[in-house]
């Protein structure tokens, strides 16, 4: 009885070997409910509470088929017409990338050394796939929303196949892409040549673009600040009662990330569009006529940029903390030497230390252009087929400000930290220039009370009063 009950004969060879082969295949496809049921619960109960819901239960479902499509990045279509919809709710999908990189992962642990194992894996992705072809097919008939059969297989295929094979890398395993950016830095001459530098400039580049998108949120937080003070967050669709209220914001909420993303591209200074032929960014804002959303309402005036000009600050300051990565990582780096122990810490020429910065540049860049691709979309014909960030114009914008502003600092970080390391002073970058800021404290007063003596001792002579050829003195002695 033990041994028709217990694991080992459930996990011998044979035809009872293949089960970890299905239960990857159902981890798969539970994953990929699971991430529908999140889009379909909400959707059902707001045609449940809706008083005079046009349609029945079918329309909701295809409905919230649409929207999980959509949020893998797959082009539905909509009406009688065919009017393409593609702009993709980013919180959606960073759900379903977040759940099936997960799975993947525990599939890969499970499967490390069983028999039959190494098919587990791919198990997950034909799983989610599986469930994908259904939700395609129950949208693909007539309907108010249609589906775009190959189109929209081929996405959801190529975004869980990226996040499932993200999932499965073996523990241990060097972060995605610094193998390659090694082979590549590699490549570069000597003399500027970051050895062994893959690893922090990925890390600049990961801390450049969490500080951008970090300023767009402040940006989307300011504007809806303002647009709360001066009562632009009306709405007409607030007038349709509770359940087209709660759709309207959880509607919201799924498109917030893409709204801070669009915040970067302002505040990077090439802004998004908002239609064809529009612009919004911090020089100047040309608008036409946009659709009653809340989201909307937080748009700027049509005009000059004027005051607006100063966001473009936000993505300067973005650029500091990785300079100052940079700059100590080039003052301690170590020059392994192949096969023996590696020498003392050498550091990285100036060269170097700013073509590592350009490279973070770089990659914050390529990781801007894809993004704003990303956010961005159609939602309708016309006018409304051009929305959010350019990327071809975001992505310089986003490289040329962390390479700017990275590259100087980091080369002064590096000097810093070097003349720390010989014993020189720890509070001034470079010798002679304080930075206690109390020392900026005794200067700033010594000179304003100088230059007050001397602007009362030519009042005085001027005027010809007595005592003209006295003046009050400053710290430190009369003034001359």
């Amino acid at each position: 009885m033990t041994q028709l009950t217990g694991r080992p004969i459930l996990e011998s060879p044979g035809e009872l070997g293949a089960r970890p082969v299905l239960s990857a295949l159902l981890t798969g496809v539970r994953t990929a409910l699971l991430g529908l049921s999140v889009v379909t619960v909400p959707v059902l109960g707001l045609w449940v509470v809706t008083p005079f819901a046009d349609d029945g239960a079918a329309g909701a479902l295809r409905l919230a088929s649409a929207l999980w499509l959509l949020g893998h990045g797959a082009p539905v279509l909509r009406g009688p017409a065919g009017t393409p919809l593609s702009l993709a709710p980013l919180l959606l999908g960073l759900l379903t990338v977040g759940q099936l990189y997960r799975a993947a992962g525990r599939v890969a642990a499970r499967a490390a050394g069983r028999p039959g194992g190494r098919g587990g894996v791919p198990a997950v992705w034909v799983g989610y796939c599986a469930v994908a072809c259904a939700v395609v097919a129950q949208c693909a008939g007539a309907g108010e929303f249609r589906a775009r059969v190959v189109a929209d297989l081929a996405m959801v295929a190529l975004v869980a196949g990226a996040a499932v094979a993200a999932g499965a890398r073996r523990p241990g395993a060097a972060p995605v892409g610094v193998e390659t950016l090694e082979r590549a830095l590699a490549g570069l001459p000597e003399g500027v040549r970051p050895t062994g530098g893959a690893s922090v400039v990925r890390v600049a580049a990961l801390t450049a673009g969490a500080g951008l998108v970090a300023a767009g949120g402040l940006v989307v937080a300011a504007a809806a600040v303002l647009a709360a003070v001066g009562g632009g967050v009306g709405s007409a669709v607030f007038g349709g009662g509770p359940a087209a209220v709660a759709g309207v914001l959880l509607l919201a909420l799924v498109l917030l990330p893409n709204t801070v993303l669009w915040g970067t591209a302002y505040a990077l200074g090439p802004g998004f569009a908002v239609g064809a032929g529009t612009v919004v960014s911090p020089v100047r804002t040309v608008l036409g006529p946009v659709p009653d959303f809340p989201l909307f309402a937080l748009l700027p005036e049509p005009g000059a940029g004027g005051w607006r000009l100063a966001v473009c600050v936000l993505p300067a300051l973005a650029g500091v903390l990785p300079g100052l990565l940079l700059g100590r990582a080039a003052a301690v780096a170590a020059d392994p030497v192949p096969g023996g122990s590696p020498r003392p810490p050498a550091p990285w020429p100036v060269a170097a230390t700013v073509v590592a910065a350009l490279v973070s540049g770089l990659l914050v860049g390529a990781a801007a252009a894809g993004l704003g691709w990303i956010v961005g979309g159609a939602l309708g014909a016309g006018r409304m087929a051009e929305l959010g960030p350019v990327p071809w114009w975001t992505a310089p914008a986003a490289a040329g400000w962390v390479a700017v502003v990275s590259a100087p600092v980091a080369v002064l970080a590096r000097s810093r930290a070097l003349r720390l390391a010989a014993g020189g002073a720890a509070g001034s970058w470079w010798p002679g220039l304080p930075l206690v800021p109390g020392a900026f404290v005794v200067t700033a007063r010594r000179g304003a009370l100088l230059l007050r003596a001397r602007a009362y001792r030519l009042v005085t002579r001027l005027s010809g009063a007595p005592g003209a050829s006295t003046a009050p003195t400053a710290p430190g002695g009369p003034v001359r």
